[in-house]
């Protein structure tokens, strides 16, 4: 292992010297990026090993009598040793095969499950809670697409999120979220239940999916508002069919026909990408035990209880008293690395298995 970490530092120190001497500005960019992946890993190692000579030193001093100095060599090394370990398990993680889409932007999609109406006040609830998340990471928010309801709720809505591994941070909350409390509505104040499903999809290129013309059919049409009604006068919302797929997607927040069919494009390819990583995840895992994943659209992961004040992510048995901290989306961040520490964990004993 220290064999290992040694190669590791020796790889750093060459990528940082290549940087100073390459002057292709696409190798510097690939350059850049291999070494800021490695610089949290060469981090924890440098500390690892300084930690671990610190420790060489006190235990040379085991021949001391002086007992107010034995006391605070031993309390010295415990402290040593219980730092050496959380690091060893941070360089363990950090060590994990990584997803390579982890870095990228994702699309959120959010749509009203069962419930009518209550759901779709939900499936808005958790809009704004995923774009203040964002808010409160620096990530950029973009609207791509909103099906409102009379009564401020949403029947879908597409979000694209930029930033800093956006997909690493908010894949786990791909799947069926439900709710429970006493819709407005109710006069007897009954609590029902009521569910919004969420698909997480990475941001991909047009150089990742190329969709060729003859695998695509578009039909034009004029967009319409809640209820049905019409807010354009032009046939500029667009529906782009990709035949071998199957897969439909509709666009018409935009007032151009031009603009539309980009954001529609934008969200195909992230589909098609997602079908793909999907059959490839079904194959890889179909030996685990469990696993978080990224969830089933069919999966229920998630419960919010508003009379309780509740959220509980069932995948993980992590139940957190501070529901309004959380739909906020500050309070998310706490969710979140539960699910990436939990992930971490799963994977870390499948390494050892």
């Amino acid at each position: 292992m220290i064999q290992k970490l040694q190669e590791i530092l020796k790889k750093y120190q060459a990528l940082e010297q290549q940087l100073t001497q390459e002057q292709d500005p696409k190798s510097i960019a690939e350059l850049s990026k291999e070494y800021s992946r490695l610089e949290p890993l060469v981090y924890e190692i440098k500390h690892l090993f300084a930690q671990q000579a610190q420790l060489k030193d006190l235990e040379a001093m085991e021949g001391e009598t002086d007992p107010e100095l034995v006391g605070m060599i031993q309390q010295e090394r415990q402290q040593l040793n219980q730092d050496i370990a959380a690091r060893q398990q941070n360089i363990q993680i950090l060590l994990l095969p990584t997803d390579p889409d982890d870095a990228r932007n994702a699309i959120v999609e959010i749509r009203a499950g069962t419930g009518g109406e209550e759901a779709a006040l939900f499936a808005a609830d958790l809009m704004r809670m995923y774009m203040r998340y964002a808010h409160s990471k620096n990530w950029t928010v973009e609207v791509l697409d909103t099906h409102s309801t009379e009564q401020n709720g949403i029947k879908e809505a597409g979000l694209l999120i930029s930033g800093k591994d956006v997909f690493a941070n908010l894949k786990f909350e791909a799947g069926v979220h439900r709710v429970q409390r006493v819709p407005k509505t109710e006069a007897s104040g009954r609590i029902h239940t009521s569910a919004a499903t969420v698909a997480v999809l990475p941001e991909v290129e047009e150089v990742d999916i190329v969709i060729e013309e003859k695998d695509i059919r578009i039909d034009v049409f004029r967009s319409s508002g809640p209820g049905g009604q019409s807010v354009n006068t032009t046939d500029s919302a667009v529906r782009i069919t990709h035949i071998p797929t199957g897969i439909v997607v509709s666009q018409q927040d935009e007032k151009s026909q031009h603009k539309n069919k980009a954001k529609a494009l934008k969200i195909l390819r992230s589909r098609i990408y997602e079908t793909q990583r999907e059959e490839k995840e079904q194959e890889r895992s179909a030996s685990r035990q469990s696993q978080v994943g990224r969830g089933d659209r069919s999966e229920r992961i998630r419960t919010y209880n508003f009379p309780q004040g509740r959220l509980t992510d069932h995948r993980i048995k992590l139940t957190l008293y501070k529901l309004d901290e959380i739909l906020e989306g500050s309070g998310l961040e706490e969710v979140v690395q539960a699910l990436i520490t939990f992930n971490n964990l799963q994977q870390m004993a499948e390494v050892k298995e």
